[in-house]
């Protein structure tokens, strides 16, 4: 799947990635309501802890992987690729 929204998810799933999405495209934007989405999925503190701890960590590697070109790994095929 490319698109996360027609995707088969769970809806901690999807309360996950929305929140991903936001917190990578806008972070700026993000305030209690995203906490209380992922609370009212049925995610406690800790996992909301632990996801946007491994969201940030992700938008920050591929940042500094940008910046500094580096290409991409021969072994490792893009999204829908067979």
């Amino acid at each position: 799947m490319r698109d996360w929204r027609s995707a088969p998810l769970n809806d901690i799933d999807q309360a996950l990635c929305a929140y991903a999405e936001k917190l990578t495209r806008q972070p700026a934007a993000m305030d209690e309501g995203d906490v209380l989405a992922l609370r009212s999925a049925g995610l406690d503190d800790v996992a909301i802890h632990d996801a946007t701890q491994i969201i940030g960590f992700f938008n920050y590697i591929n940042r500094v992987a940008d910046g500094l070109g580096v290409e991409r790994e021969d072994f490792i095929r893009a999204w829908g690729e067979d």
